[in-house]
């Protein structure tokens, strides 16, 4: 059963605290003290800037209210020198806070980084089953969500919620030793009243939103698979419709992103009602206490301001849970890729592939996508060492799945595929697809240059080596007669270059990786008959010395291989060369004598 995709599984009550366990060690890495160092540091500056906040300001404040309350003009100095000391204090609280995140800011980015290195690693390990299940968009956007972040929540937990915490039991000191207990109850009760009434909305609001990056996310993936199948779009004329569908889809994203933020308007005006009124109350307190004479007029200075600084961080309390909620969807729906298991893994003690000649056998291979459908049912095939097979038949026979068996993109159902006697599951799979070449039938080139694209057939290749395999291709006089030469660029997926020259980059490539085995799957099926024709002869020469297997639907393309296997719903119906299965009268020979009659029909309406 392939893994829930995390694109689409509902994490709107995603726990919290066990994603923030998961999250942590990121802030916090064993292995890593430089890191440990800076976020200490970091801390001591938060505390730093908390004690000036509290201690220096605002008791410098009342002091220039107490020193001009009586009238008296003598104390000018003093009073000019205590404005002075509110004016430092509140210098320092910046000064704190920017040193604070300059110290940190490292930590935030090797978290991201580390994070994000080991989610790209993971998903080139999943299986080619669960990318073809998912929208590469939809997942790109998870990714992106969720290493971003994670920076963020590291900067709200660290220094909003831990130093709100720690501010606020400084002041609820300040208050218990000068104005009695019952403004520290009043206090502590507007707090609790106030996260209580914070964290109810803001789960209301979290519903909304989690709606309103479904929605997003949708459209996203929309657009960059309506992209991506560009000429697709074009061939039937379909620019309108795919206007249309992304208009409803940015539609309905619209209005969910409305209800999000409307629903921002009433946590905003609540909490707001709730901290007035224990500004209100906080100071009348001190108002009535003065005029019994217990408090001076300084005093309510002091609880104004103190009680002002507590509310700002308060007031973006409401921003920080969304915010933290928010990260935790986001990152628990990344944690869901990093937890999806790989289908395909390589056995304990898994040795690497020791290619002598190169030799495959298929023993009685079965294999289907699909618990209870069967793609392949019993395949007995033998490639001798050096040799070239052809494996023919109609479409769906299961010729293309022999392949990807071979590079065990997925696992055997039943029987064993070995190559010079060792069985391919229990070796490394990054050995196994060293020693296999591919020139596939659609060619795919990475949105850079031809260099760069011949080139990944072995990684260090040097120019020279890159040159020889273009020429070896049969594409170096076309790269050399480009302005740029081989830093001209293909655009996506190739789409600069025609059919034959990408499939010429993709055997260059494959020169280049220079590997014992080779497999050519419908390498020239998306060909014209004169580009087929030279590309195969590029083709039977890299052929030479390689065991070669060669998957085709053109019969033409194999009557030079030492056998040809005829599948048909999943078995091997008939083998021989091309010569005696023409003589055998069988599937063989229908198809040739169809695909013929095909080729008349086409010249002749020339």
């Amino acid at each position: 059963m392939p893994p829930i995709d995390p694109t689409t599984a509902l994490t709107a009550d995603r726990p919290l605290w066990p994603t923030l366990r998961r999250f942590l060690p990121y802030l916090w890495p064993a292995d890593a003290p430089g890191v440990r160092a800076r976020v200490t540091g970091a801390l001591l500056l938060v505390v730093c800037s908390k004690l000036v906040q509290v201690y220096g300001a605002p008791f410098a404040l009342q002091g220039v209210v107490d020193g001009m309350a009586p009238g008296s003009r003598s104390p000018v100095t003093l009073i000019v020198l205590l404005a002075a000391g509110y004016a430092v204090a509140r210098f320092g609280t910046t000064l704190f806070d920017n040193l604070r995140n300059a110290v940190f800011e490292s930590v935030g980015q090797e978290a991201t980084r580390t994070l994000a290195v080991r989610v790209f690693g993971h998903l080139h390990q999943l299986s080619l089953r669960f990318h073809l299940e998912r929208r590469t968009g939809a997942v790109t956007k998870v990714v992106e969500r969720g290493t971003k972040s994670i920076d963020t929540m590291l900067y709200f937990m660290l220094f909003n919620i831990a130093p709100t915490v720690l501010e606020l039991g400084l002041v609820i000191g300040i208050f218990w030793t000068k104005f009695g207990w019952q403004l520290v109850v009043a206090t502590l009760a507007m707090v609790a009243l106030y996260i209580w009434f914070t964290r109810w909305v803001t789960d209301w609001r979290a519903a909304l939103r989690q709606r309103m990056n479904d929605l997003d996310t949708g459209a996203v993936a929309h657009a960059v698979d309506s992209l991506l199948n560009f000429e697709t779009v074009k061939y039937f004329g379909a620019e309108a419709r795919e206007g249309r569908r992304y208009e409803a889809a940015m539609t309905a994203y619209a209005n969910a992103a409305v209800k999000s933020e409307n629903s921002l308007a009433w946590l905003n005006i609540g909490q707001a009602l709730i901290t007035n009124m224990m500004l209100a109350g906080g100071m009348a307190w001190v108002v009535i206490g003065w005029g019994q004479g217990k408090f001076t007029a300084g005093n309510v200075v002091l609880v104004s301001t103190l009680l002002s600084q507590l509310f700002r961080p308060l007031d973006l309390l409401g921003m920080v849970y969304r915010t933290i909620r928010q990260g935790v969807i986001d990152m628990g729906a990344m944690f869901d890729l990093v937890d999806t298991p790989a289908e395909v893994v390589d056995a304990p003690g898994a040795l690497p592939l020791r290619v002598t000649n190169g030799h495959l056998r298929f023993q009685n291979v079965r294999f289907g996508y699909d618990a209870g459908r069967d793609i392949l049912k019993g395949i007995d095939l033998d490639v001798p060492a050096g040799s070239t097979v052809a494996v023919v038949g109609p479409s769906g026979a299961g010729k293309s799945t022999l392949a990807r068996l071979l590079y065990r993109f997925y696992d055997l159902t039943g029987g064993t595929l070995t190559i010079d006697g060792q069985d391919i599951a229990n070796v490394t799979q990054a050995s196994l697809r060293a020693a296999i070449g591919i020139v596939p039938q659609d060619t795919v080139l990475f949105n850079d240059t031809i260099g760069y694209n011949i080139a990944y057939g072995r990684e260090g290749a040097t120019d020279a080596e890159i040159a020889a395999a273009a020429r070896g291709a049969a594409i170096a006089g076309f790269i050399e007669r480009q302005p740029e030469g081989y830093a001209t660029r293909v655009g996506e997926r190739g789409l600069k270059l025609s059919g034959g020259e990408k499939q010429r980059v993709a055997i260059a490539r494959t020169l280049l990786k220079d590997p014992p085995i080779l497999i050519l799957d419908e390498a020239t099926s998306a060909l014209d008959s004169r580009t087929e024709a030279e590309i195969m002869a590029t083709l039977e020469s890299i052929e030479r010395g390689r065991t070669t297997i060669v998957i085709a639907h053109r019969l033409s393309t194999v009557v030079h291989a030492d056998r040809i296997v005829v599948l048909e719903a999943g078995r091997i119906v008939e083998q021989g060369t091309h010569a005696q299965l023409l003589a055998r009268d069988g599937l063989y020979a229908e198809m040739w004598q169809r695909q013929a009659k095909e080729r008349e029909e086409a010249l002749a309406a020339e």
